[in-house]
């Protein structure tokens, strides 16, 4: 359903159309007609939906609908076009691909189904110049060059990446420099240059980098997690172009020629000590790039740009954008997942599940079903646990609460003797936890003997020095607690009597050497 939800948006609120919808989920127009009919036919726009979750836009838009008699289901012919390149697809195959996706509703028959595609691509040339729209895609790249940052304590050099952004319809350019080309590094690059612009695009052109697309198809490529989540919070889309084509993205490929040209070559001969230094020189930079006039054709990109595509961009939306990477976890047995070595806790009946942690520079959140199930504030420690206490089960959270302090008070308020057994018990060990649960044996003796013989009971144990529970128990069991305590014989020094044949301390005193 997070397919459907984000197709109904891009339709929806961004206003897309089919074709680029299906292009940008890698759907078939087929399908996002279907859902976008079946949201018209419910009444629901795109507030509605963005309230519903997975569950609940299921259960709207996927009951059966009424066959529509007269009315056959449109054929997606450029989808059978592209998938009669795969190997071992043939027409035959796609055709009942076609009943199966539609058979509740009025289909072609095979030979109709043949025909209205060999008419389609009988239609198609072999080359089409692209047309860029005002205010429609954003093509996003890497240098190949990077820049030296010198580190002024030692010496060392680190590279810095810069990245690219092209507007299509007036080429205005931003440029600015990353650490490198990491998920971060993209979506940071990504929102400065919304933020240069002053707007959003309805699409956004990138290349395939693993950092924003998680299966770089030449068909049905699909963003990963993190970069959906920034279109949608951006309300654009993300369309990668086709591998190894240039071609679908040369904005950006002449842009980057462009930097490299008027902005990096222009820097060569100086030396930055910070990313914020270079940055700060970039920026200083594009103002000419952008001022530049054209040789063929009148005006500049910044001209371009405010008569072209500004109008046409969309609002930035008031809440600055949050980058979050999402991890896939598993719950181990003890409640907990693992995120960079730290280890988080989760409601204890999501055990052995498969959960998504979205990670920020700040916060830990863990996401089941679409749904956040825990927050946590994101630790550096290593190999250590981050545990709530409403997470675990009702059996561990009362072992959690037994502390040393806990059982010496409750001792303390049945006797001194009784007391002073606990301490025993708890410090007799390499660990006091190792005494829990003597501890415990010892004071629940209070319920079926009362206060008052479990402290004679103790008393006893310490008085014949066998300071155990289960000496106690015996005692209790025997009713020795209420006897008197057995009489110890006091000791005293043994005083020898006079004799002749005792030798004194005098006896071992050696005389004084005389000369």
């Amino acid at each position: 359903m997070r397919k459907i939800k984000e197709c109904l948006r891009l339709k929806l609120e961004c206003g897309l159309s089919n074709e680029l919808v299906a292009r940008a989920m890698g759907l078939s127009k087929g399908v996002v007609s279907k859902y976008v009919s079946r949201a018209g036919a419910q009444g629901l726009d795109w507030p509605m939906l963005s309230a519903l979750d997975e569950s609940q836009i299921e259960s709207r838009l996927c009951a059966p609908v009424p066959v529509v008699r007269g009315e056959r289901v449109p054929i997606d012919l450029p989808m059978v076009h592209r998938e009669l390149r795969r190997k071992g697809v043939t027409l035959q195959l796609l055709w009942q691909e076609y009943l199966e996706a539609n058979a509740d509703r009025a289909t072609y028959r095979y030979t109709q189904f043949c025909q209205h595609y060999h008419d389609y691509a009988a239609s198609l040339r072999r080359s089409m110049r692209q047309v860029h729209r005002a205010g429609e895609k954003l093509f996003i790249d890497y240098a190949g060059q990077t820049v030296a940052i010198v580190d002024p304590d030692t010496g060392a050099t680190r590279a810095a990446h810069i990245f690219v952004a092209v507007l299509g319809a007036s080429n205005y350019t931003y440029a600015c420099a990353t650490a490198g080309e990491a998920q971060g590094d993209w979506l940071r690059g990504l929102t400065q240059a919304f933020a240069f612009i002053g707007g959003v695009p309805a699409l956004v052109v990138p290349d395939n980098p693993r950092a924003l697309i998680a299966c770089p198809n030449r068909y049905d490529p699909e963003p990963n997690l993190a970069a959906l989540r920034c279109a949608g919070h951006f309300g654009t889309a993300i369309l990668p172009a086709r591998p190894r084509r240039p071609q679908d993205k040369s904005k950006v490929e002449v842009g980057v020629q462009v930097v490299e040209r008027w902005i990096l070559a222009r820097l060569r001969h100086q030396v930055f000590f910070s990313l914020g230094a270079l940055n700060h020189a970039i920026a200083d930079l594009l103002i000419d790039l952008n001022d530049r006039r054209f040789k063929k054709i009148e005006g500049c990109r910044r001209e371009w740009f405010e008569a072209i595509d500004r109008p046409a961009l969309m609002a930035l939306p008031q809440q600055p954008f949050e980058h979050a990477r999402f991890k896939p976890c598993r719950v181990n047995i003890d409640y907990h997942v693992e995120v960079d070595a730290h280890y988080y806790s989760v409601p204890h009946n999501l055990v052995r599940r498969m959960v998504e942690a979205r990670i920020t520079d700040y916060t830990v959140e863990i996401l089941h079903g679409g749904s956040r199930v825990a927050c946590h504030a994101r630790s550096l420690a290593k190999g250590r646990h981050t545990t709530v206490a409403e997470h675990m089960p009702a059996a561990h959270r009362a072992h959690m609460e037994w502390t040393p302090n806990r059982f010496r008070k409750w001792a303390a308020d049945i006797g001194p003797s009784t007391h002073e057994l606990v301490v025993h018990l708890l410090t007799d060990r390499p660990h006091p936890e190792m005494g829990y649960r003597s501890c415990l044996g010892l004071l629940s003796l209070a319920r079926g003997y009362g206060h008052v013989r479990l402290e004679a009971a103790c008393l006893r144990a310490i008085a014949i020095g066998s300071r155990t529970r289960k000496s106690v128990l015996s005692i209790l069991q025997g009713g020795l607690d209420q006897q008197p305590l057995p009489v110890t014989q006091q000791k005293t020094d043994w005083i020898s009597p006079d004799h002749d044949n005792l030798r004194g301390p005098a006896y071992y005193l050696v005389p004084p050497t005389t000369h």
